[in-house]
């Protein structure tokens, strides 16, 4: 089944001739290349624009925040994949990347809808604040956490958090996602009976979208930014590998509790 009509011919991004590669209009060999960073590549590349200094400097600031969170899932399964695998570099990172999903990496995409929904509500016009509230209560009660709020070790507060809100007050872009990012982590304790923390996902969402950055490609953030994780993991993997240790690990963290013929024990050896 296709999704929607299908009815574009076309892609505004690149083209290319004998002579010339063209990326959003602009000749890549001579215009690009050596000339912009690439984070004001990947800018231009999703917006059609370079970006501003406040932009890039806010793009930057939330790459840099959440491309390394040590043995995480993604970086386990990446590892691991490589240790069976290591003629497959591209493959351990897909393994890794695959992962980002909504509990790890894609709440940034899920906190930015959120936000947006309390946007929208509150242009109607219902103050913002009830829309706030109204919208964390229907959360509530279809049994959905709120996105971007809470972390299982930053329980006060996530630093990386504040300091990308502060990043975004220095570059002067802090605006109206912010103030909802603010806003709902002031009403939490009224209306889920506990402090929850802005964590850097949220932040990641309410920066990005005050600097203007698309809300459909805010997930993005996360897998770009992890693959440079993974990529340095994956060299530390090939000059001092731990794939296997990890492997073996799992096995003698769980215990077999199916069938078994009488007399049977497991062996201690993974």
């Amino acid at each position: 089944m296709k999704i929607g009509p299908q009815t574009h011919r076309s892609s505004g991004i690149s083209a290319s001739n004998e002579q010339t590669i063209l990326v959003r209009g602009r000749e890549l060999a001579s215009e690009l290349i050596g000339q912009v960073s690439f984070t004001d590549y990947f800018w231009l590349l999703l917006t059609g624009t370079m970006p501003s200094a406040a932009q890039r400097r806010m793009l930057d600031a939330t790459l840099v925040s959440i491309a390394e969170h040590g043995l995480v899932p993604s970086v386990v399964a990446s590892r691991m994949t490589l240790a069976a695998a290591p003629e497959a570099l591209q493959g351990a990172v897909a393994a890794g990347i695959l992962g980002c999903g909504s509990v790890v990496l894609g709440s940034a995409e899920a906190a930015g809808r959120f936000f947006t929904q309390i946007a929208e509500r509150a242009e109607h016009p219902v103050p913002l604040d009830d829309a706030a509230q109204a919208l964390v209560r229907q959360f509530r009660s279809e049994g959905r956490a709120i996105p971007g709020y809470g972390h299982p070790l930053h329980k006060g507060y996530d630093p990386r958090a504040l300091r990308l809100l502060e990043v975004a007050v220095e570059v002067g872009i802090a605006g109206r996602h912010v103030a909802i990012a603010r806003l709902v982590e002031r009403v939490l304790p009224n209306l889920v009976a506990k402090a929850l923390s802005l964590n850097v996902s949220g932040a990641i969402a309410a920066v990005l979208l005050d600097a203007g950055y698309p809300l459909l490609a805010l997930k993005g953030i996360p897998i770009l930014a992890r693959a440079a994780g993974l990529i340095a993991h994956l060299l530390e993997e090939q000059q001092r590998p731990i794939g296997f240790v990890l492997s073996h690990a799992a096995a003698g963290a769980v215990s077999y509790d199916g069938p078994a013929p009488a007399g049977f024990r497991p062996s201690d050896e993974a």
